[in-house]
């Protein structure tokens, strides 16, 4: 496999994405609640996160205003059976009043928030950043996580850090855009390519066991 255009068709070729909850993979892309979703899922396995989410929203609770007025304490009723739910408890109520401190509301955070900013906030690594910004941002962010990293170790490719997997990832897709173009049979915005293939690599590696 020489670069990320023939790890695209292969995982292509193969059917991914299947049956995924939303056209850019994350459920319910484009909203507040990636930006909680990507907080939980540290360390944490996708259900058990999205148990959570959906203890939020049944209290009304999964919007940027209640969660910054929440205690930290109270959030963490809602979280025990969650890996680290103290520590992301705090992070979530401090990351939501720093949105609104800073950018007033979602739709301005989506539009302004820099990579930067992201990065400079407790608990906020490269790999939540980056699926923030892609699926909760829209923004032309390409994901990179253990799966990938796993996933190329297996064909040989022993790229060191994160910002080297993220740059082998986008490389191959934008070198050959114009032939992604041709698969899909329409100019894919370049956000919608890179949610979707960080997703069939999840999806392949999930199934696969990389």
């Amino acid at each position: 496999m020489q670069n990320s255009f023939e790890l695209f068709c292969f995982l292509k070729n193969q059917g991914y994405l299947k049956n995924p909850p939303h056209k850019l993979w994350w459920p319910n892309a484009g909203s507040f609640e990636v930006v909680i979703g990507a907080i939980l899922v540290q360390n944490t396995r996708w259900e058990k996160a999205f148990e959570v989410i959906n203890r939020l929203k049944m209290q009304g609770l999964l919007n940027l205003h209640s969660l910054a007025d929440i205690s930290a304490e109270n959030l963490q009723a809602f979280m025990k059976d969650l890996g680290f739910f103290r520590q992301k408890s705090q992070r979530i109520v401090v990351l939501c009043n720093n949105i609104l401190s800073d950018f007033g509301d979602f739709e301005n955070f989506c539009a302004k928030a820099s990579r930067e900013w992201l990065l400079s906030q407790k608990g906020i690594g490269n790999e939540t950043c980056d699926s923030i910004l892609c699926y909760g941002a829209l923004r032309e962010e390409m994901v990179a996580d253990n799966y990938t990293y796993k996933l190329l170790k297996s064909y040989g490719y022993e790229l060191e850090g994160y910002d080297e997997l993220k740059e082998w990832l986008v490389c191959g897709l934008l070198e050959n855009y114009s032939k992604v173009c041709e698969i899909y049979g329409y100019e894919i915005p370049i956000n919608e390519l890179y949610a979707r293939f960080h997703g069939k690599i999840v999806e392949f590696c999930k199934e696969h066991r990389v």
